[in-house]
């Protein structure tokens, strides 16, 4: 009877995991700035809920017609729907994200005095910020260790057993408790490397990948 393969890795193969995309994935470059190069925790929220759905270009496009208008929360709800629109129009869904900043914005300035929280929780109690946006507003703006899940991340991670999750959110959650400490400060950078070089979505890279023999995708297709 052949051997069942776990869902999961194990502790120790965490680790390892860990240990060896440390030693062949770029980690998180020196001076890098917040979200789409924000250079506070206000625009970097904004510029990451302008991100979603949008590419690279389009979101800095939007980012910056926005904040050539407004840089504060203030200055945001003063700003008429029909100018912000016409700012962030570039980076699509134009209607949907103008009323997401400024309901965020309104809320920040009701419940926080106009300043950006810095945990997680009241993060994500604020209007249109989810996990992601939270995560990397986390590690971005206020130094803390976090591994944001984006498409690359989720993808690894459920393909290989790092964590599981049927959403972004379920991964990301599954994965902090999973987690070694000492890999939370770049494995955001680590894994999405590894998924854009090795771990390809549709054709991934497993004869070059360090960490096949750990990997339950690859496990099982050997096995087959």
């Amino acid at each position: 009877m052949k051997e069942s393969i776990p869902d999961k890795l194990s502790d120790a193969e965490i680790q390892a995991f860990f240990e060896l995309l440390a030693e062949t994935m770029p980690g998180r470059v020196e001076g890098a700035k917040g979200p789409k190069d924000q250079p506070d925790p206000f625009r970097s929220c904004v510029a990451c809920m302008l991100s979603a759905q949008s590419l690279d270009r389009n979101t800095a496009m939007a980012s910056t017609a926005l904040f050539e208008l407004a840089k504060t929360p203030e200055a945001m709800v003063a700003l008429s729907q029909k100018s912000m629109i016409e700012a962030i129009r570039p980076c699509g869904l134009y209607n949907i994200k103008a009323r997401n900043i400024r309901r965020f914005c309104e809320a920040l300035l009701a419940h926080h005095d106009g300043t950006v929280p810095a945990t997680r929780g009241e993060l994500l109690n604020l209007p249109g910020i989810g996990r992601k946006c939270a995560d990397i507003v986390l590690q971005f703006a206020f130094g803390q260790d976090t591994i944001a899940v984006d498409t690359h991340v989720h993808r690894v991670c459920n393909r290989t057993g790092l964590a599981r999750g049927h959403t972004a959110e379920q991964t990301a959650r599954d994965l902090d408790v999973r987690a070694p400490a000492w890999a939370r400060r770049q494995g955001h950078f680590w894994l999405i490397q590894f998924g854009k070089r090795i771990c390809l979505a549709r054709a991934p890279r497993c004869p070059e990948c360090p960490a096949r023999d750990l990997c339950r995708y690859y496990r099982s297709q050997k096995d087959r």
